[in-house]
């Protein structure tokens, strides 16, 4: 190798359950224009990692959630962006999770996201409970962030409907979600604060890989 060749990247691939919710009504126009129904894009996304290695570093069972908010939409930048991570996780493991997300590696979405994000905070280490149950899954940082999902339901019979919107040639953040709405969508840390009840969730899997 010359001296002038780029440096190796440390290779990560990362298999995850997602939980998101954000500002949004349902639907969230994001998905079909590419702006916020609001103006603005707060949202909140948690992940249990099912599979994943950064490296020689092991990320099975890894959580971590991000919360965010930009004045506008996502790709015209300005983001505030925090980080926590599962107090349970090695700091090996942490420092992974923090690199991903920054980008700097390559990988989608985060190599995108990187350029839109003007303030970044953390990874701070909290608890972090994670719990995968379609629409109703929910996502909880101790003293910082509740996120709880809640089905849709048929106005007339009242049977819970099972919402999906899907890519079929793949999506930014996944390729198929099932959608829901939420009865609680709040964070608070520091000077950061958002809260979003009754609006746009989904529940996916999602591939992360700079390879």
């Amino acid at each position: 190798m010359s001296s002038s060749a780029a440096p190796a990247r440390t290779p990560f691939r990362v298999k995850a359950d997602s939980i998101e919710a954000c500002s949004c009504r349902h639907g969230c126009n994001c998905q079909f224009e590419g702006f916020p129904n609001e103006g603005l894009c707060e949202f909140i996304i948690g992940w249990e990692i099912t599979e994943g290695r950064f490296g020689d570093v092991t990320l099975d069972g890894v959580r971590a959630v991000l919360v965010a908010k930009y004045p506008g939409a996502i790709h015209e930048g300005h983001g505030h962006v925090v980080l926590f991570v599962d107090e349970n996780a090695a700091a090996e493991q942490v420092d992974a999770i923090a690199t991903i997300l920054s980008g700097r590696l390559g990988g989608m979405p985060w190599e995108a996201l990187a350029g839109t994000i003007e303030r970044f905070e953390g990874p701070f280490r909290k608890p972090v409970q994670f719990t995968r149950d379609a629409e109703r899954s929910r996502v909880v940082v101790t003293g910082a962030v509740e996120l709880q999902l809640t089905p849709f339901v048929n106005a007339v019979t009242g049977a819970q409907k099972e919402v999906h919107i899907t890519y079929p040639q793949g999506g930014f953040f996944w390729n198929d979600g099932r959608i829901a709405t939420t009865d609680m969508m709040r964070a608070s840390y520091g000077d950061f604060a958002l809260e979003w009840p009754h609006r746009y969730a989904a529940t996916a899997p999602v591939i992360w890989t700079n390879q």
